[in-house]
């Protein structure tokens, strides 16, 4: 898909990817996962998700604002929802945002918010790297990572009684959940959810019409940096190596995603509605 095509899908519905051979089964089984994920969780439905989320999205937001640039916020927005209307949950009011904070990051929470900080805009160098860590996120949000842990730790009795009643049919509240919730930004998710938010971020981002390199180049940036900076100690805290990462993405995409190496990083877009907040 060309940059002219591409322009044009931000307002238009995301024609249909031809990926010929590409071996998409293992995101299948996931989305396949995923539906009966939603089962097993059927008293949490998509507006409980949602209530969750925007309390996850609040709690997140009381540590780091938002960005007070509005023209950043469109434009992230505009690229995110560019790439959600690719993953398969149009029930999702999807949210992006840009938080205030120089470190290094990206957060999602259930219903679809999801956010970057300012310090993961500086070192990304294209569209189509901001588009990859954004899928990257709508990944987890799809796979509903963040409900399955905290409903795991619901059933282990972590989130008390109230989360019990909550999952047996009781009045829903979504007070325990969002707590366990906020507990999952400060420890992480399961590295085995990270490696599978990875392998679907790259397809998504790849069906949105970008370079499918993009969520690769970011975490090879990541593995040039000191791991023990302050700016990126809650990333290396949460997540698996940046060169593991690299490693089961290079599994998945070797020989397959080439013949999509042509779409386009949108290196000059990015630089046009981000490079204001970066002076050099």
């Amino acid at each position: 898909m060309g940059t002219v095509a591409l322009m044009a899908g931000f307002a238009a519905a995301a024609p249909a990817v031809d990926f010929g051979n590409i071996n998409l089964g293992d995101v299948q089984k996931v989305l396949g996962a995923t539906q009966k994920a939603a089962t097993a969780m059927r008293d949490i439905s998509p507006q409980e998700e949602t209530e969750i989320g925007r309390g996850m999205a609040a709690g997140l937001l009381g540590a780091a604002p938002l960005l007070n640039d509005a023209g950043a916020q469109r434009y992230v927005n505009r690229v995110g929802r560019w790439c959600a209307s690719q993953a398969g949950r149009p029930e999702l009011q999807w949210r992006f945002g840009v938080l205030d904070d120089n470190d290094i990051n990206a957060f999602a929470a259930p219903g679809g918010y999801v956010f970057v900080t300012k310090g993961l805009l500086a070192i990304a160098g294209s569209e189509a790297e901001l588009a990859g860590v954004l899928s990257h996120e709508i990944g987890h949000v799809v796979a509903r990572h963040h409900l399955n842990a905290i409903r795991n730790q619901a059933m282990q009795g972590l989130l008390g009684d109230i989360a019990g009643e909550a999952l047996s049919g009781g009045r829903f509240n979504a007070a325990p959940f969002i707590a366990g919730g906020m507990n999952l930004f400060a420890k992480g998710l399961d590295r085995n959810d990270e490696y599978e938010a990875d392998r679907l971020g790259v397809v998504v981002a790849t069906r949105a019409g970008y370079e499918p390199y993009g969520l690769p180049r970011i975490l090879v940036k990541l593995g040039h940096m000191n791991p023990q900076s302050s700016g990126l100690q809650l990333m290396t805290s949460t997540h698996p190596p940046a060169s593991d990462r690299l490693t089961r993405l290079q599994q998945l995409m070797s020989g397959e995603f080439e013949r999509y190496s042509g779409q386009p990083l949108l290196e000059q877009r990015y630089a046009e509605n981000l490079q204001h907040l970066f002076p050099r």
